[in-house]
């Protein structure tokens, strides 16, 4: 199997690239599953129940989110219903949505789990322990496992990867915006990496507009940020191939597309 995931979308000029480049990514690498961080879809801030049916449309089987879930109140409208979003599973008790979906592919399942990381960060409940209560679940249906971990603070999404190393397919590390160069397979089998990057404005501070957060850096007054409506875009992701019986990763492939790096055929 392969399973290709999109990380944060941001704004319209992220979506713009996943509407273009996701059907030439599936020509070129065939992945079996594509799942996409949408928390940042809306203008950099949550996600509409509009963006996550074009998201599907355009090619992904889940949508993943993070920090900014609730931010956009559309949510509250639709994500009951939304059998293929996901939010972090450590969000408090009675959190609307759910934090882990199962996905079909013919006679294979895989579970998709969001979690959120706590340093510099909410105070949520520990994404460690729910890490463990869901795989536990999740193993007894299937061993492909895929965890998206949204976290500030490389050291816990390192320290996720070697918590689940040999009980999950992938820790996949979303967020920061920047694309890590450190994807390996763990020694017991997990993918990893500790950001997959953005997708959205090239030329932004994290996907916002530059301009803001130079000021807000120059003068520490408060500034609004916003995400710029046009200009160069990149989009990051990665590729994993799957051990279908063991749910081992074989492999974990980075992929950047910008006008620094061009996509091939």
């Amino acid at each position: 199997m392969k399973l290709l995931f999109i990380g944060d979308v941001v704004g319209a000029l992220g979506r713009d690239m996943v509407q273009e480049y996701l059907p030439k990514l599936k020509e070129k690498h065939r992945p079996h599953i594509t799942v996409i961080n949408g928390e940042n879809a809306a203008s950099g801030r949550g996600i509409t129940e509009k963006i996550y049916r074009n998201f599907l449309e355009w090619g992904a089987q889940a949508v993943t989110m993070g920090n900014h879930t609730w931010d956009n109140r559309d949510i509250f409208n639709f994500i009951e219903e939304a059998k293929y979003l996901v939010r972090p599973a450590n969000f408090p008790e009675g959190a609307p949505g759910e934090g882990m979906k199962f996905l079909k592919l013919n006679q294979l399942e895989i579970a998709v789990i969001n979690l959120q990381a706590r340093t510099f960060m909410s105070d949520l409940d520990c994404p460690f322990k729910k890490a463990e209560e869901l795989v536990t679940m999740a193993q007894k249906r299937t061993p492909i496992i895929f965890v998206d971990f949204h976290g500030e603070a490389t050291s816990e999404k390192q320290a996720m990867g070697w918590f689940l190393d040999g009980k999950v397919t992938a820790v996949v590390g979303t967020h920061t915006h920047v694309q890590t160069a450190d994807n390996r397979i763990l020694p017991a089998g997990t993918a990893y990496i500790s950001d997959v990057g953005m997708t959205g404005p090239y030329d932004g501070v994290l996907g916002m507009e530059r301009g803001a957060v130079l000021q807000r850096f120059l003068t520490s007054l408060p500034v609004r940020f916003e995400v710029p409506k046009e200009g160069r875009t990149l989009l990051s992701a990665i590729l994993l191939e799957i051990d279908d019986k063991s749910g081992e990763a074989k492999k974990i492939e980075r992929i950047l597309i910008n006008e620094d790096h061009p996509f091939y055929h």
